[in-house]
């Protein structure tokens, strides 16, 4: 802003004027008033000949102003569900306020808007979308996707001149996650709050997890927390239900105060191995002993944030795990019978009956190894005449004839279709130098698991130290602790042992501790220096002086998983009582499952969702391996993708508490293209249009066109999770986009007056213009006012 004069030539003048008027007026009062009086009365009379005078040089006040049409203003409206609420003592629910403030394009503050800029209207719930009115509101959407909404505002408008941006929303992002939106570019947001800042009556699914373990009991725990502001002093219900409606679980709880969550813990127990599908409601006792479906008689402010779909994928299997033994003994009865009860592990046997005898040397003629009696009859090649030094091995559960035909595998192709080795009573000479290896690579590259048991050729004892096996084992074998004979030992759960489900067979701590007072002890263990580090001591082994050992020990190697067991005689516990013995099949169960939990299969396939992703995408990525278990690059991967129908509940769900669920359909198929990054990876993205559990399955074939396997993964889609996950503002985070981006909070009675101080404001394109002051009102307002005031003080005191 400045000031500048066009009537350049009257300054003599009118400075002739004001000197001639101050002699005047210096001599007129001199004889009338006293000092103090004659200075303020010739002064006040002087201002406004000044003024008058100050017109002759026609001042011009020049400014910046916006420069009418050449800047654009976005009006973003939020269009998602959450806007239908309605809060407390409200008159009208949220959009209907929303709608009242937008008034018409047509008059009111969007007219006035449309004067000095040209006015962009957007909507936006899963992506932003442009229209000319806001007649299409439909406040329908699934998600609110702020941060995508605004990121997009400033890619489309970039390098236009984009004056501010007029943000309608409660501030409730399904986007961000946690974290601040990218306002790179953005001009000014102004955001017009939604909603109040207070509860509002309603019950809710805060959080749901869903944890797997191999703790046979309790496989899939799923802890829920609930929140019910306004259901203080009543009874909520927490009901699980399966896709043929059938209740699987349920429990209820009192309301003790309004903030407090209310939490759930659920353990089901799915009929199957593989995918299984649940549905997780959460409503108030009246509703939940409903004879039919009642409507929302609580008045809850909205019925969509009760229910929750999930998805649990508790494996294929079953996983196969070959035992390899140097000696029929006792605890391969005992985790044998164990082991035919679990429909998930399949166990293989190895076992060797008779060591490896000495050749005998035949003296025959130069170069001949074999009997000179038997010459000419039968094969007589060197592979033949080897088989008569070799040990006796007995095979058990194999798949056929062929399996194991050779003895321990020796190539990656016969190791790999097991998941886990568990090594028993059996020294390291054993194996030859590439089996050993190949074991080792077993674990480290294929991810599989190897479990040695203690024994007399276990270890130490049985010469691993210093090998490839060896040095994969979690506990240090390079030095020989001398061990008493016929100490017993007591067997106890360590700190890390409390923690792994796997480790216990009871649920609760004082059944366990009582279990393990009972055990009896344990007279065969293998001593070593210590743990390596990394590993985790499961449970020791406690000698009469008071001194533990390691008795379990695992820890990672690569990819996969490696346990000492180094007590001996486990097998003593099961002879105990038939308690005892449940108890012992069923530790040997759970540390088998620990063993192959994460072992990856040849064909795997996850689902993974976009990070962000306002609609709620995923991606679908389908791992393919060969025989060798190297990636394999030459497959065709099609993933087919179907909903999973719930039938709908019989009693004791509100109406509406439901999200609307997929629908049945044929299932969709989708062709898996290879990453460019990753070999053996194929990969493609879905976007569920329906909330709901989703089955998928990808069917994998190799470079002819046969089969070469199959694999399943599911997931749920849950959009109202996110959408209704708070239903009061998000203050702070709009309160953070207005000042990053040098706006401010506009409240909703503030928008005409917002609206017309918009002009004078900073924009892209800005004009100059002048107004000249000579002609306002207020200099001959202040000349008269200046006149009044000297008249007013003569009358007062008299003067003429």
């Amino acid at each position: 802003m400045g000031l500048s004069f066009a009537g350049n030539a009257w300054w003599l003048p009118a400075a002739l004027v004001v000197g001639l008027a101050a002699l005047l007026l210096l001599w007129s009062y001199r004889p009338h008033l006293s000092p103090p009086l004659r200075w303020l009365c010739g002064s006040l009379k002087l201002l406004g000949i000044a003024a008058l005078a100050l017109c002759l040089l026609e001042p011009l006040r020049s400014a910046q102003r916006v420069r009418p049409g050449a800047n654009l203003f976005a009006i973003v409206v939020d269009n998602s569900e959450s806007l239908r609420i309605k809060d407390n003592a409200a008159a009208q629910p949220r959009d209907a306020l929303v709608r009242q403030w937008l008034g018409s394009p047509a008059d009111g503050w969007q007219a006035d808007l449309a004067d000095p800029f040209e006015v962009r209207r957007y909507l936006f719930d899963g992506r932003l979308q442009g229209v000319t009115d806001f007649d299409p509101l439909t406040f329908d959407g699934r998600s609110s996707a702020l941060g995508s909404a605004l990121g997009t505002l400033a890619e489309r408008l970039r390098g236009r001149p984009l004056a501010g941006v007029l943000l309608f929303t409660d501030g409730n992002a399904t986007d961000l996650a946690g974290s601040p939106p990218s306002l790179d570019g953005l001009a000014p947001v102004y955001p017009v709050v939604v909603g109040r800042h207070e509860a509002i009556r309603d019950l809710s699914l805060a959080q749901v997890s869903v944890s797997q373990s191999a703790f046979e009991d309790q496989p899939v725990t799923i802890q829920v927390e609930a929140t019910a502001p306004g259901f203080r002093g009543e009874r909520i219900v927490a009901r699980l239900r399966d896709p043929s409606g059938r209740v699987v679980e349920e429990h209820a709880h009192t309301v003790r105060g309004d903030g407090s969550s209310i939490p759930f813990r659920f353990q089901p127990r799915p009929d199957d191995l593989g995918l299984a599908f649940y549905e997780m409601l959460v409503l108030a006792q009246r509703d939940a002993s409903a004879t039919d479906r009642p409507t929302n008689t609580l008045q809850e402010a909205t019925l969509a944030n009760n229910s929750r779909f999930l998805a649990v994928d508790r494996g294929g299997g079953p996983y196969r795990i070959l035992y390899v033994s140097g000696r029929p003994n006792w605890e391969f009865k005992f985790l044998n019978r164990a082991i035919e009860t679990d429909a998930q592990v399949q166990l293989v046997a190895l076992i060797r009956v008779a060591k490896r005898e000495p050749r005998f040397e035949f003296r025959g003629r130069t170069g001949e190894t074999s009997n000179p009696l038997f010459r000419g009859f039968g094969s007589q090649a060197p592979e033949e005449v080897e088989r008569y030094d070799q040990p006796v091995l007995v095979r058990l559960n194999t798949r056929d004839e062929l399996e194991l035909a050779g003895g321990f595998p020796r190539t990656p192709e016969e190791l790999s279709p097991y998941h886990a080795v568990v090594l028993d009573d059996l020294e390291a000479a054993f194996f030859a130098p590439d089996q050993a290896l190949l074991l080792q690579k077993f674990v480290s590259e294929r991810g599989g698991g190897v479990l040695m048991l203690g024994g007399m050729e276990s270890f130490r004892e049985g010469g691993y130290h210093r090998t490839p096996i060896g040095d994969m084992l979690p506990v240090y074998l390079d030095r020989e602790v001398p061990t008493p004979p016929d100490t017993p030992l007591r067997y106890d759960l360590a700190r890390e042992g409390w923690l792994q489900p796997w480790a216990r067979t009871r649920d609760q701590e004082s059944a366990e501790r009582q279990r393990l007072d009972t055990m009896p002890p344990f007279l065969v263990a293998n001593r070593v220096r210590g743990t390596k580090p990394g590993a985790s001591l499961i449970a020791t082994a406690r000698d009469p002086a008071g001194h533990d050992h390691p008795a379990l020990v695992v820890q990672r190697f690569g990819r996969g998983r490696v346990g000492a067991l180094l007590v001996g005689d486990l097998w003593r516990w099961g002879m105990r009582d038939p308690a005892a013995r449940a108890d012992l099949d069923k530790s040997w169960r759970q540390l088998f499952r620990w063993l192959v939990s994460e072992v990856p299969e040849r064909t795997e396939l996850s689902v993974e969702p976009i990070p962000a992703d306002p609609l709620g995408a995923v991606r679908l990525e389908a791992r393919v391996r060969d025989p060798k278990f190297q990636p394999f690059d030459n497959a065709t991967v099609t993933l087919d993708i179907e909903p999973v129908t719930f039938a709908p509940a019989a009693t004791g769900a509100p109406a509406g508490s439901r999200p609307e669920a997929a629908p049945a359909s044929q299932p969709i198929r989708l062709r898996a293209e290879p990453s460019p990054t990753e070999p053996g990876l194929y990969h493609a993205t879905f976007l569920p249009r329906h909330p709901g559990a989703y089955r998928a399955t990808a069917s994998v074939t190799n470079e002819l066109g046969a089969p070469y396997g199959r694999a399943t993964a599911g997931w749920a889609h849950n959009p109202a999770a996110d959408e209704f996950r708070s239903l009061l503002p998000n203050l702070p985070l709009l309160e953070s986009i207005a000042q990053r981006t040098g706006g401010e909070i506009i409240r909703p009675e503030d928008l005409p007056a917002f609206v017309r101080s918009l002009p004078n404001r900073s924009a892209p394109i800005m004009e100059s213009y002048a107004r000249p002051l000579w002609n306002s009102p207020w200099i001959f307002a202040f000349a008269l006012a200046c006149f009044v005031t000297e008249w007013g003080i003569r009358r007062w005191k008299g003067l003429p």
